[in-house]
């Protein structure tokens, strides 16, 4: 297993006198589908495809009810999910209420497992895979 990376040129949005360097960039290759996740879980687990696809359709759904819970979901040593929000400025504490935050955005924090798990990533150049 690889993690392909494309090979990106850019300028330094704090001087766009300076020179572009070239940076890595992260390719996905192929994006899988909800079925496929669960039919390699089934193929770990003693659960069936379609019982692994019901389990992921709850865990959304346990998910969403608890971040709207204002509630962390924590995965072991995975990671969290938790909401942070967007919103506008209000010159008074007086002024800020909940019709002033405009986006809603879920956060991802790693845990130790996921931490260790990526520290042995390798990468490959995406170029390497065109044919």
């Amino acid at each position: 297993m690889s993690i392909f990376y494309n090979k990106v040129e850019r300028a330094n949005p704090q001087n766009r006198t300076a020179p572009k360097k070239w940076y890595p960039s992260l390719k996905t290759i192929e994006q899988i589908g909800e079925k496929e996740v669960a039919r390699q879980i089934s193929d770990e687990t003693t659960l069936n495809p379609k019982e692994a696809e019901m389990a992921l359709d709850q865990f959304r759904k346990v998910l969403v009810r608890n971040l709207l819970d204002s509630k962390s979901v924590q995965l072991g040593d995975w990671g969290a999910f938790h909401l942070t929000c967007s919103g506008e400025g209000s010159a008074t504490r007086d002024e800020v209420s909940g019709a002033k935050i405009k986006k809603l955005n879920v956060q991802f924090t790693l845990g130790k497992e996921l931490q260790d798990a990526l520290a042995g990533a390798t990468f490959k150049a995406a170029e390497s895979i065109v044919g």
